[in-house]
């Protein structure tokens, strides 16, 4: 089987399995998402949808945000982890919003990631999810199946990602993202499938023996 013919087994089925697949992080708008997609750095989603209702309680917008005092964002979010530098970022981000952009989250990439504590992969995301434009988030589970699955050899999340974009279609990429989370959640986990055990592994290499090696991100 080829790459080609293994990407294509695994969008059919994710499409089978996921064929709407919800956005993991509880948001309402771009503002929200982007502070929960930060928040989420090192930490679980279902951490994450935890910490927020309080946050956002307090301030659900830059300008509400820049008004609280970091030492308060940072007591907040404490549970997820990080949080010195994540509070720092987010009122950070909060008062840069409000002086170049208007209070509004750009929707490109250049802006997003020359704000505090966005990286690339918070940007693919907010571009993605928020305005629905095509990206292909990246992160740590992403890389792990798309080794597994012999989608790429790739040493980090960036070369990962420019070889995912190659083999799926530009217009399925946003909802891939997504599908591909919540299979690596639910079937192919870190411990609980080593490359042999889960459907899409066994299906994409049938004749696999051992665990395939994996190049950590």
């Amino acid at each position: 089987m080829t790459r080609q013919e293994r990407a294509d087994l695994v969008r059919q089925r994710l499409q089978e399995l996921y064929p709407d697949p919800p956005i993991p992080l509880d948001h309402t708008d771009a503002y929200t998402l982007l502070i929960a997609v930060l928040l989420s750095a090192q930490c679980t989603d279902i951490r994450v949808n935890q910490v927020t209702p309080a946050l956002f309680a307090l301030a659900s917008t830059p300008q509400e945000m820049i008004k609280v005092p970091v030492g308060k964002i940072r007591e907040i979010i404490r549970p997820c982890g990080l949080s010195p530098r994540k509070s720092k970022a987010i009122s950070e981000l909060s008062h840069l919003l409000l002086d170049q952009h208007e209070g509004k989250v750009p929707d490109d990439f250049a802006s997003l990631e020359a704000l505090p504590g966005v990286g690339h992969k918070t940007a693919s995301v907010v571009m993605s999810q928020a305005f629905g434009h095509p990206a292909f988030p990246v992160d740590t589970h992403i890389h792990r199946l798309g080794q597994r699955w012999g989608l790429t050899k790739g040493k980090n999340v960036v070369q990962t990602e420019m070889d995912l974009k190659k083999v799926f279609p530009k217009e399925s990429w946003n909802l891939l993202h997504l599908q591909i989370i919540f299979y690596g959640r639910e079937f192919c986990t870190a411990r609980g499938c080593d490359g042999t055990v889960c459907e899409l592994c066994r299906r994409c290499y049938p004749d696999r023996k051992t665990p395939p090696k994996i190049n950590k991100a």
